[in-house]
């Protein structure tokens, strides 16, 4: 969760987004209680270079702007990851396989926004990949509330 999807002046926010912020926060520290490898994964593009993500949609999440950054609620501690992603699934093109394989982790829990893009598309990474995923539904969000249910059935 970065700056530009959680902060009312961010270039992809929505209301729902800051919703779900305390019950990340909540699932966070329950996962730091238990041992549990944390994980961020940082949406950003790079700055004045050509993404084919971003033809349809106003620029977000460049690197150097701040709208990058993950949110100020979020700790991250010295032990967790953040890895950057430039796509919706969390595993395309970046190191989050690796890590989790590392630790051997086979189970992942995913929060985050948006439930019918980088939500589905990590799940179904995830799923692909062999990975027992869950999703924790008062710790997801999309700016319709129909799309969000429909996405996570």
């Amino acid at each position: 969760m970065v700056y530009d999807f959680t902060n009312p002046n961010g270039l992809a926010f929505y209301p729902q987004t800051r919703d779900i912020l305390p019950n990340i926060v909540k699932a966070i520290d329950i996962c730091r209680e238990n041992h549990i490898l944390i994980v961020f994964m940082q949406h950003c593009y790079r700055k004045n270079k050509f993404d084919k993500n971003l033809i349809k949609m106003r620029p977000n999440c460049i690197e150097g702007s701040g709208g990058e950054a993950i949110d100020s609620s979020l700790t991250v501690l010295p032990q967790d990851y953040v890895i950057k992603k430039r796509r919706y699934s969390a595993f395309f093109s970046t190191d989050l396989d690796l890590v989790l394989r590392e630790h051997d982790i086979r189970r992942v829990i995913f929060v985050g926004a948006k439930t019918n893009c980088c939500i589905r598309a990590t799940v179904t990474d995830a799923y692909n990949l062999d990975y027992e995923v869950y999703v924790l539904s008062d710790c997801v969000a999309t700016n319709d509330e129909t799309v969000n249910r429909v996405h996570l059935t």
